[in-house]
C-alpha cells in the first residue's frame, strides 16, 4: 500500500477545519452537529474520525489555529525592521487577523470564528488556559514595544508600560469585536485615526 504523504494528510485535515468553519460561523458551535461537518467538508465519518475524536476537538483545534495566528500576526509585525509605528503595527495585525487561514480568507467569517472562541472559553477551562496563555504572550509583546515606544518619544512615559500596552491590546480586540458585528472595519482607516489619536495635540491658543 502505498505511504500517504505528510502534505497529503495536512490537506485533508484543513479540508476538515475549513468545512467546520463554515459551519460554525453560520450556526455557532453548539447548533453544529458532526453530520453538518461531514457534509460540509465533503468526506466520510472515518476519514474525519481519523484526525478528530470528537467535535469539541474541532473547537479545540480551531480556538488553537485562532490564538496562534493572533499571536504570530503580532510577533512578526512587532520583529520588522525598522520596528513599526503603534498604529502601523495594529493595522498590519488586523489585516491578518481578518483573512487568517480558519476564516477562509473572508473577515467577517474570522471575526465571528473569534468571537465564538472567546465564548467558548467561559465554559471550556481548555480553551481558556489556552487563550490566557496567548494573552499573557501578547501582553509581554507589547509591554516590551511600549517601552521602546516610550523610550523614542512616540507614548508617554510618565503611563505605566503594561497599562499602555493593555489598552492597545483591547483596541485591537474590540475592533475584532466590530468587525464581526457590523463588518465595516478598514484596518488601514483604523491605522490612520490611531496615528491621530497618539499624535500630541496643538498647545491651545
Amino acid at each position: 500500500m502505498a505511504r500517504v504523504s505528510q502534505a497529503h494528510l495536512d490537506a485533508r485535515r484543513r479540508q476538515i477545519l475549513d468545512g467546520a468553519v463554515r459551519c460554525f460561523s453560520r450556526n455557532g458551535f453548539h447548533a453544529t452537529s458532526m453530520q453538518d461537518v461531514l457534509r460540509e467538508s465533503g468526506l466520510s465519518a472515518g476519514a474525519v474520525y481519523r484526525y478528530f475524536a470528537s467535535k469539541d476537538d474541532i473547537i479545540r483545534a480551531i480556538a488553537v489555529e485562532v490564538v496562534d495566528t493572533i499571536r504570530s500576526a503580532y510577533a512578526e509585525a512587532a520583529g520588522a525592521s525598522p520596528r513599526p509605528t503603534p498604529d502601523a503595527l495594529l493595522s498590519t495585525v488586523l489585516d491578518r487577523v481578518f483573512h487568517m487561514a480558519a476564516g477562509g480568507d473572508d473577515p467577517l467569517v474570522s471575526t465571528r470564528l473569534i468571537l465564538q472562541v472567546w465564548a467558548e472559553t467561559q465554559r471550556n477551562e481548555d480553551l481558556a488556559a489556552a487563550l490566557r496563555a496567548g494573552f499573557a504572550a501578547l501582553h509581554e509583546l507589547w509591554s516590551g514595544l511600549v517601552q521602546e515606544y516610550q523610550q523614542d518619544g512616540r507614548l508617554p512615559a510618565d503611563v505605566p508600560a503594561a497599562d499602555l500596552a493593555r489598552i492597545l491590546i483591547a483596541t485591537a480586540q474590540g475592533l475584532i469585536a466590530q468587525q464581526a458585528l457590523f463588518g465595516d472595519v478598514d484596518p488601514s482607516a483604523i491605522g490612520a485615526a490611531l496615528r491621530a489619536v497618539l499624535r500630541p495635540a496643538a498647545p491651545a491658543q
